[in-house]
């Protein structure tokens, strides 16, 4: 229960910190402090819908097709090495990408809470790969540990909600630590160990 636990708490928490559109305007918001307690709110739920539907429906398929169990193995730590060399190869041939947090905070007046809402809620479910991570991915992962993958979800369920509440409410600082493509190049270095490590576990003996 706790292996599971502390598997889905990890992998989530590799998976959401991956630089993307959303983090970058979760971050942005807590810089300019609008609507830092909703746009948290509005990723973390709907993290939390995306991975219960993956966890759900692909522990039911895998009940009745007990030989998926190594193909989503498999399937899976190819994703997560794929995955890791990507960030690798940001961290190794950076794009120049850093966060202007002056910048961030020269609008003169504050975006509306409905605009906000639309353009985090867009962020979210139009964006293909929070699909691949969360339903697939997370999904195809808890699956592997049987009775224990609710745990699993419960894990990566708590690590969205860590990841986003801490993201925004601490922007302030970060705006400042994230300030130079340096320090972007540290973060994918960082995921890219995680995720291709995760990879490893998932089919050593």
């Amino acid at each position: 229960m706790l292996s599971a636990s502390l598997s889905g708490l990890g992998l989530g928490l590799s998976l959401i910190v991956a630089i993307g559109a959303q983090n970058l305007f979760v971050l942005r918001q807590g810089i300019r402090r609008e609507h830092v307690v909703l746009v948290a709110t509005i990723c973390a739920l709907s993290d939390a819908v995306l991975i219960v539907a993956g966890v759900t429906g692909l522990g039911l398929l895998v009940e009745g097709l007990p030989w998926l169990v190594p193909v989503v193995r498999w399937a899976g730590a190819a994703f997560l090495l794929a995955y890791g060399l990507l960030a690798a190869r940001r961290a190794w041939r950076p794009s120049g990408q850093a966060l202007d947090a002056h910048a961030a905070t020269e609008r003169p007046a504050p975006a509306r809470r409905t605009t906000v809402v639309l353009t985090c809620l867009a962020l979210t479910w139009l964006n293909p790969h929070v699909y691949l991570d969360t339903v697939f991915l997370l999904g195809s992962i808890a699956a592997t540990h049987g009775d224990d993958r609710v745990w699993f979800a419960a894990g990566a369920v708590t690590a969205s909600a860590l990841w986003f509440f801490a993201l925004a409410f601490g922007a302030r600082l970060l705006g400042r630590v994230l300030a130079t493509p340096r320090a972007w190049r540290v973060l994918d270095g960082f995921v890219a160990v995680v995720m291709i490590l995760l990879a490893v576990s998932l089919v050593w003996p």
